[in-house]
């Protein structure tokens, strides 16, 4: 580094922890290499434990700023989405964010070294004004895949969907002529020929911050999404750097293993193939849905993992016991990453979070795609026609995206995924590729530390 400054990243993840956790394993990268860059992880003290207990083994600092207090629409206490009664709660959470950009610029005031490159999630726009006040890059973070985001970027800046007559029908998108789209791939209020309300407002106004921000770092990697990374730094900005998969830089599981995971060795010492179930943190599914697929997770006499919320739990009576030995349903938090890597899973059946996708692409491990909301289902899209890393579920009827997948329509996918059939082993084989190219790029001289070690370069001030 000769006379250079060491340089110091501040960085500020959205209070969701599906916004944190990749941060964190970026805060863990931007460390470990050869520049050794000063992290401080900027939070609250409502979203702060989980954040030092995955950072416990690391110098990395982490300062907590006040949340503000009294904001009409945002319930008394709640410091993270997680805690949202609903998500309609969500626009007054994510305006009240900006109250805290005078604490925020007090803490970088006290940084020592002094803040080199400021990185934020992209619903933090604000913090671009703090960047520039300290004559310092604004990196923004945006926990969606090349291909998700760039769709979304072409609906809202050319408009191809305009002349449809309904929400499923199919147009092309400009640039990408072997893609057919419809409405209903994008979410509402997205999907909508003249958008408006108060989130349209929202998200318009911090993809301005994006644009006028120095970089643009998203959770994949090159070989992965190459055609849409390069569309993207040749038409769209800010420039995008492709770090990930972020998850290969997790720490260590620790030595003590749940319960469950002595199902999953069972399963693995006899042989036996299984499917891990989950829908993330914030997608909701509706009872009728959830029935349909315990049903056909029950016919499908594959085994399974199934991470259920407890509110899920009340709508599938008796089903636990009707599976017993075969499936097992963990209540609550499970180690996705953890099962995953597991030997003994051999599918995902998931609701297509982008964390999810990339946490089972770099596992090698294939996906069942059943979308709920915002982009899942482009990332759907993306898993099963774009990366081929995956089989689509189709709701009945056949002719939407949107809509219920009924049991017999899961007991089919699982079992072709599953049990050896055509497509499901030619998914199979693709995941298990692409598996190893993530693990390609992670490596010394692969794209992802390259890219991450320009970003250090051109953003670190070294």
């Amino acid at each position: 580094m000769g006379s250079h400054p060491q340089p110091h990243f501040a960085i500020f993840p959205f209070m969701s922890q599906g916004h944190i956790i990749p941060l964190l394993h970026l805060s863990r990268l931007l460390r470990q290499r050869r520049s050794a860059a000063a992290v401080t992880i900027f939070t609250t003290a409502g979203s702060s434990p989980p954040i030092r207990a995955a950072l416990h083994d690391t110098d990395i600092s982490i300062l907590e700023l006040p949340f503000p207090q009294n904001i009409q629409g945002v319930p008394q206490g709640v410091e993270n989405t997680h805690d949202l009664p609903s998500m309609s709660f969500f626009v007054p959470f994510v305006e009240s964010t900006r109250l805290m950009k005078e604490s925020f610029e007090q803490a970088l005031e006290t940084l020592k070294p002094p803040v080199s490159c400021v990185i934020s999630d992209v619903f933090l726009g604000w913090t671009l004004r703090s960047a520039e006040r300290f004559n310092v890059p604004r990196l923004v973070f945006f926990g969606m895949g090349q291909f998700s985001f760039t769709m979304y970027q072409i609906l809202g800046r050319e408009r191809p969907h305009a002349e449809t007559n309904s929400l499923d029908e199919p147009f092309s998108m400009p640039g990408f002529p072997h893609l057919k789209l419809t409405r209903n791939d994008f979410s509402p209020p997205f999907n909508e020929i003249e958008p408006s309300g108060p989130y349209v407002d929202f998200m318009a106004e911090q993809i301005t911050s994006m644009v006028m921000s120095q970089g643009l770092i998203v959770n994949t990697f090159y070989e992965l999404e190459k055609c849409y990374v390069d569309f993207w730094n040749d038409k769209l900005c800010p420039k995008a750097y492709c770090v990930g998969p972020l998850c290969m830089a997790a720490a260590a599981a620790p030595p003590e293993k749940p319960g469950y995971v002595g199902f999953l060795d069972e399963k693995l010492d006899s042989g036996v193939d299984v499917l891990y179930v989950a829908f993330g943190t914030q997608a909701e599914l509706s009872e009728e849905q959830l029935l349909e697929i315990s049903e056909g997770l029950e016919k499908s006499e594959v085994s399974f993992l199934w991470a259920l919320k407890s509110k899920g739990l009340e709508f599938v009576p008796g089903f636990a016991e009707r599976v017993k030995g075969r499936g097992v349903v963990v209540e609550g938090w499970v180690d996705q990453l953890g099962i995953l890597r597991h030997g003994g899973v051999k599918g995902f059946l998931s609701h297509c979070g982008w964390n999810s996708v990339i946490e089972s692409i770099s596992a090698g491990v294939p996906l069942l795609a059943l979308p709920c909301m915002a982009e899942q289902h482009m990332n759907a899209r993306f898993v099963a026609e774009e990366a081929g890393v995956g089989l689509r579920m189709r709701p009945a009827g056949g002719s939407s995206v949107l809509g219920l997948v009924e049991a017999e329509e899961v007991e089919g996918r699982v079992r072709e995924l599953m049990m050896g059939g055509e497509e499901g082993a030619a998914v199979r084989r693709k995941a298990a590729e692409l598996g190893g190219a993530a693990a390609d790029a992670m490596r010394e001289r692969g794209s992802s530390m390259l890219t991450l070690d320009l970003l250090i370069e051109e953003m670190g001030g070294i």
